[in-house]
């Protein structure tokens, strides 16, 4: 039987492997394209990860579940580029990878 929320999770894994090619291009806080490439990725995966369910998502209580839908709001009603691509960074390198784990994990359970 087919999980309803496997889609957004599958889609959240998408994102940050295609996060991983835009960091290995180069250096995002010196080129806009890459920047821009990454927040996008960044938007869709948080909103994705409003689509995972409450029980799964409590399990994991070291993602900052409310932190990542936050943020996605900031990315997405942001439009005079604000941003600090510092923190873009900083949020790919520090909470990308707990991420992933965890979506890896909410995958591999029998939900």
């Amino acid at each position: 039987m087919s999980k309803v929320w496997e889609p957004y999770a599958l889609h959240i894994l998408d994102a940050i492997a295609k996060i991983r090619l835009i960091e290995a291009r180069g250096d995002l806080s010196a080129d806009e394209i890459l920047y821009d490439a990454a927040l996008r990725n960044l938007q869709t995966l948080s909103e994705a990860t409003q689509r995972l369910p409450e029980s799964l998502k409590n399990r994991h209580s070291e993602i900052p579940w409310r932190e990542i839908s936050g943020f996605r709001n900031i990315l997405v009603h942001d439009y005079l580029g604000t941003i600090d691509p510092l923190v873009v960074k900083n949020v790919i390198t520090t909470r990308i990878p707990e991420l992933e784990l965890a979506v890896r994990q909410m995958l591999d359970c029998g939900i």
